[in-house]
């Protein structure tokens, strides 16, 4: 895998290393986190929670959402509430969208954090490639169902990508990998689309004159379940050395995050990430592009395959 030419987005304000002591009071702010549960979703909860915010756990497994969400309701006095969402299905994502659609008016940050790394080539129950449809196209019609009510909030998307983004150009001719598969190819795909998707739609929204914005994010390298829940053969033995060598806490990953969803100083279309062991871990900074995720082209292409795929038609709309 070739890792392409990357820069800092050129109109995004550099800023001094951050730390979540920044964070103003959230009290009475609602942020909406996917596959929270554990890792750096459910460290960016915990940060976000103890700076006064309402949290919904959206995870696919409801009894771990609900340890999770008792955790967080020992140490923290905000409103901590789960939600059973399975990425892999379409139906469930309409479900859950529907579920918290009734208990919510707005959404301050809807946190697209969830995400299966280097699985065996398997299909979710729509069809698709397991990684692009649980880590992009879940998401992607999850934020369509709910982005009236981040409107309604003049609030946040906030989409985790990766560092592998920048590995291999989008393959829109085989986006199933189906041609091709590797697991790590199919990851870079689903990450490279989630940065992508998160460029469009802060595109869209900017053009549609909604108060709505979406700011992209990286984890960098993390020491979290992901490493060894997907990946086989070598790959584990090698994460776990890595890890030792090279990880940072799952809480220090989940910066970024946290950084992206509440902090007064993200803008809008960024991509911010670790700054330090070439973005692999350190203090929150603007993150490095890949110069083929900077492709407008693409990015509305893939945009309109994503709409034919999960059989959605976006509409962004300014709240009244």
């Amino acid at each position: 895998m070739a890792t392409s030419k990357a820069r800092v987005l050129p109109h995004v304000k550099a800023f001094s290393p951050w730390q979540a002591e920044g964070l103003p009071d959230l009290s009475g702010k609602l942020f909406v986190i996917t596959g929270a549960n554990s890792g750096i979703g459910f460290e960016a909860a915990k940060t976000l929670a103890k700076a006064g915010g309402d949290i919904v756990l959206a995870c696919r497994s409801l009894a771990k959402a609900e340890v999770a969400a008792k955790a967080l309701r020992q140490a923290y006095s905000t409103e901590i509430s789960t939600l059973e969402l399975d990425l892999g299905s379409l139906d469930s994502v309409r479900k859950a969208a529907d579920e918290l659609r009734s208990r919510h008016g707005k959404i301050d940050a809807l946190i697209n954090n969830a995400g299966i790394m280097q699985t065996p080539q398997l299909k979710t129950e729509d069809g698709f490639e397991l990684q692009v449809g649980t880590n992009h196209l879940g998401h992607f019609l999850w934020t369509g169902l709910l982005i009236d009510l981040v409107e309604k909030a003049k609030g946040r998307v906030v989409v985790v990508s990766s560092l592998v983004h920048k590995f291999n150009a989008l393959n829109l001719e085989d986006y199933m990998s189906e041609a091709n598969y590797t697991g790590m190819g199919a990851y870079t795909q689903s990450k490279l689309s989630n940065l992508m998707f998160a460029f469009e739609l802060d595109k869209r929204l900017r053009e549609s004159g909604m108060a709505a914005t979406c700011i992209a994010c990286h984890p960098g390298y993390s020491s979290t379940n992901l490493q060894s829940t997907g990946p086989s053969g070598f790959w584990p033995y090698l994460y776990k050395a890595m890890n030792f060598l090279m990880a940072q806490e799952a809480d220090q990953g989940g910066m970024p995050t946290v950084f992206a969803a509440a902090a007064p100083e993200a803008e809008r279309g960024a991509y911010y990430g670790p700054q330090k062991m070439a973005e692999y871990r350190g203090p929150v900074g603007n993150a490095k592009v890949a110069e083929h995720a900077l492709n407008q082209g693409q990015w509305k292409s893939l945009w309109q395959l994503s709409e034919s795929l999960v059989d959605f038609k976006w509409s962004l709309k300014a709240a009244s």
